[in-house]
């Protein structure tokens, strides 16, 4: 049985539509799944919506809706997103789900057989919009004195009874954690300010709400809601079928990792892994912390700062997959990065257009006019030849897959952008079109090698932009059993050459974009 392997996205707090910020995690998070699959792992990919909360109740309320039909309404615009970006998500988890609810009753109920929650009163600092507590220490103050959270969102001060979880009593073991496993948390920044986090002292966390019921009851007391940091982070768990242990829970729980946004690390690489060891549940293997998108003036870009671009009209305006081959070439995985329309025209002219677009298209043309379609025999490699084959080689059998596994999404498009211009190179100085009179043997050897490299490089490039490298992968001829890191292979001969496959008139697969204009 192939070995098994569990991602998640956050869990996106629907109060606004996606933005580019969602779209970037579900993308990324997106391509590593679609890797480990053609690694041949046994994937699950879990996303969904947070509904709960005060903020969400708040927002609700402004609008004149119902809560859940508001968050009906805003968690499809989720899916939207997702069908629109071509995200290969295997459950779309809504907190909202009865499912959920019994993970998330299931949990607390474990964490309570632990002696890790008592009944107290809450007096303290909360943000809305973060849906976060924050000591005094925290706080920065703001215009007019006005006291913000380290974030800098408005903070309220709430008196109200309260679940306590004994989040104190984990400050050693989550210590002894950071230094066991060190790749628990990456990128190392991440970690390093948790860790000064953690250090500095933990207090015991409000982990129920009164003030409103829009939210998981809490078992066997009327009138409490679980925080809903609890709830959400439960995600990860009803995800794959949690409560039920068999299945799919015990088959993929550990999660590999989880992808987050570096502003709630704090929550899943501290509360989160103290929730499960006091529910006796295995931690995940890691916490990735992705950096933010940025506007072109370095805003961080969202909805409350009314800046938020519509992932879905760039992605219709420039191609889905020229979108997605921007973010993650564009922003190195961990760091901030930032974008512009302009940006993104640029980046996929000049990469998937000009290098990989004609690449394959000057190839297949080439081999469709000079070869009658048929795909060539290769009649015996010369220097030129072998140096281009351990390029590409290497680049799709080591390169690629060794970035992937270490999360190093731009540095395995720059391995394989390397190896496109090796193969730009090779065809310029090889001339194939200039060999059909000369010496048609070395035209048919060069093009058969040339086809041999674009479909490598095709299955290399197909986590990031998956419908046109199978676009491509289609006209080419090449069998779905071949599409996989271990199936391409280091292939010396045309894979297809004794199927009788014949290839239809070439087109192109990326259409030059035009730059956008002031309105």
């Amino acid at each position: 049985m192939s070995e098994p392997f569990y991602i998640t996205t956050a869990i996106a707090y629907p109060n606004g539509r996606p933005h580019i910020g969602h779209a970037y995690e579900f993308i990324a998070t997106d391509a590593i799944a679609r890797f480990q699959r053609m690694m041949g792992r046994d994937v699950r990919m879990v996303t969904g919506t947070d509904e709960h909360g005060l903020k969400m109740a708040q927002t609700a309320r402004n609008a004149g809706r119902e809560t859940l039909e508001f968050a009906d309404e805003m968690s499809s615009y989720f899916r939207e997103m997702a069908a629109a970006l071509d995200i290969s998500y295997d459950t779309f988890m809504r907190t909202s789900e009865p499912r959920h609810h019994a993970a998330s009753q299931a949990l607390w109920k474990a964490m309570e057989a632990s002696d890790d929650l008592y009944l107290d009163r809450y007096e303290g600092w909360y943000s809305v919009r973060d849906e976060a507590f924050y000591g005094e220490e925290e706080l920065v103050e703001g215009e007019g004195g006005q006291k913000l959270s380290p974030q800098g969102t408005p903070v309220e001060w709430t008196v109200e009874e309260s679940w306590f979880f004994r989040l104190s009593k984990y400050q050693e073991p989550l210590l002894a954690l950071f230094r066991d496993k060190p790749d628990f948390i990456r990128p190392e920044s991440r970690r390093n300010e948790v860790l000064r986090f953690v250090e500095g002292g933990l207090k015991d966390l409000s982990v129920s709400r009164t003030s409103f019921d829009w939210g998981v009851p809490v078992p066997g007391s009327p009138g409490h809601v679980m925080y809903v940091w609890v709830d959400a982070l439960t995600t990860y768990l009803s995800g794959i079928g949690f409560p039920e242990r068999s299945g799919d829970f015990d088959r993929f729980w550990p999660a590999n990792v989880h992808i987050i946004g570096k502003d709630i690390v704090r929550f899943h690489a501290v509360y989160w892994p103290a929730f499960l060891m006091s529910a006796g549940l295995p931690l995940p293997q890691q916490v990735f912390g992705h950096g933010f998108i940025l506007a072109r003036d370095g805003a961080k870009m969202g909805k409350s700062a009314g800046n938020a671009a519509d992932p879905l009209e760039l992605a219709a305006k420039y191609g889905v997959d020229q979108f997605r081959y921007f973010l993650l070439r564009e922003v190195n995985f961990g760091q901030d990065g930032s974008w512009s329309e302009e940006a993104i025209v640029t980046r996929s002219n000049a990469e998937l257009a000009n290098s990989f677009g004609n690449l394959a298209q000057r190839t297949l043309s080439q081999i469709f006019k000079n070869c009658d379609a048929y795909l060539p025999a290769i009649h015996g490699h010369n220097d030129e030849d072998a140096a281009l084959f351990a390029t590409v080689g290497k680049t799709v059998n080591k390169a690629i897959p060794a970035a992937f596994e270490d999360l190093a999404l731009s540095q395995a498009v720059e391995a394989w952008i390397t190896a496109v211009h090796a193969c730009n190179a090779y065809i310029d100085a090889q001339a194939p079109w200039g060999l059909k009179k000369t010496d048609p043997e070395r035209m048919e050897t060069v093009l058969a090698t040339l086809y041999i490299c674009i479909a490598q490089l095709a299955v290399g490039i197909a986590p990031i932009i998956p419908k046109s490298a199978n676009l491509l992968l289609d006209r080419m001829g090449i069998a779905p059993e071949l599409r996989t890191f271990a199936g391409i292979g280091n292939h010396w001969y045309s894979p297809l050459a004794e199927a009788d496959f014949r290839l239809e008139q070439p087109q192109g697969l990326f259409p030059r974009l035009e730059m956008p204009t002031e309105d």
